[in-house]
């Protein structure tokens, strides 16, 4: 086990440094400058430059910043004066996990009920129902829906606040338009695996030892079931952190999400670069966490 966790520890920072040098440059190729004011004087822009180091070579300013992120340092906003990036994502990253933490909850926690009750109604017109709302929950996006409900639950009807972040009401709109994709993945997935698991030998095995159909399902068939589930979580969670850029910012959420669109137009290009080395950690640290907690809890994965 700890041979593995060093080896994608390993794997880890080498796709890091990729991230790292890929979002630098392309930073380097964005048209535009991080100075819009055009009142700015030449002399100006010269001494701005020279603050941040963008009077300096790229080689420079890339091994500099490369030096900088490792030792844990994102550099400074140039939009926010004196502002480090490092503080500005820390002040908004709370928001954005409670976000992505509940939906995750939701979506699959929905996800499981609904995609085991589709397998014990197999064919019939529950499951068709069932199946046409998975269905539109994998092809629609999350900010289509999120539209969707600030339309009607908020502005038509006013049943929920349709902005703003601190009451429970405020986080109920965006974390159902986030978690619907979760919500629709997961009850596909384990409709399939449940499906499969009512079909084995060892379920044949026990309803011929006179189990009730009842205990068939929730004894093996459901518990077999729920252990693949575990491999969603980490592609499961880029989804909702990618996805949760577009939510924060339909519904006026102070978190990185929002930020990071914010940062674009005025070409905050420190910002932008520490939200995406933020983003792929997370990712990143997701997808070895969910390996660990699948080999823990399924004795029958291996990790080599």
């Amino acid at each position: 086990m700890l041979k593995y966790i060093l080896k994608r520890l390993g794997i880890l920072l080498i796709t890091l440094f990729a991230v790292v040098t890929l979002t630098f440059f392309l930073m380097q190729i964005m048209p535009g400058t991080p100075y819009n004011n055009p009142k700015l004087t030449p002399e100006q822009v010269a001494r701005l430059n020279e603050q941040y180091g963008l009077d300096k070579p790229v080689w420079q300013q890339y091994v500099k910043y490369l030096t900088d992120v490792f030792s844990g340092n994102l550099g400074t906003s140039f939009m926010y004066v004196n502002q480090s990036v490092t503080t500005l994502i820390v002040q908004r990253l709370g928001v954005s996990a409670r976000l992505g933490l509940q939906a995750l909850v939701v979506g699959v926690g929905l996800g499981l009920v609904v995609g085991a009750i589709s397998a014990r109604h197999k064919n019939d017109r529950i499951d068709g129902f069932l199946s046409i709302v998975s269905t539109l929950g994998i092809s629609v996006p999350s900010f289509v829906v999120a539209v969707f409900m600030l339309n009607w639950f908020g502005y038509r009807t006013g049943l929920l606040p349709v902005s703003g972040w601190g009451s429970f009401s405020q986080t109920i709109l965006p974390t159902l338009a986030l978690s619907f994709s979760p919500f629709a993945i997961t009850t596909r997935f384990v409709r399939s695996e449940m499906i499969e698991a009512l079909n084995s030998d060892y379920i044949q095995l026990a309803r011929a030892k006179g189990l009730t159909e009842k205990q068939v399902v929730n004894r093996h068939a459901y518990r077999n079931s729920m252990i693949p589930v575990l491999t969603l979580i980490g592609p499961m969670t880029a989804n909702l952190l990618t996805g949760s850029v577009l939510i924060e910012t339909i519904f006026s959420i102070p978190g990185i999400g929002q930020q990071f669109v914010s940062s674009i137009p005025t070409k905050d290009f420190p910002v932008i670069m520490g939200t995406t080395i933020v983003y792929s950690v997370m990712l990143m640290g997701m997808i070895l966490l969910t390996d660990i907690i699948t080999s823990i809890v399924d004795p029958r994965v291996r990790l080599q």
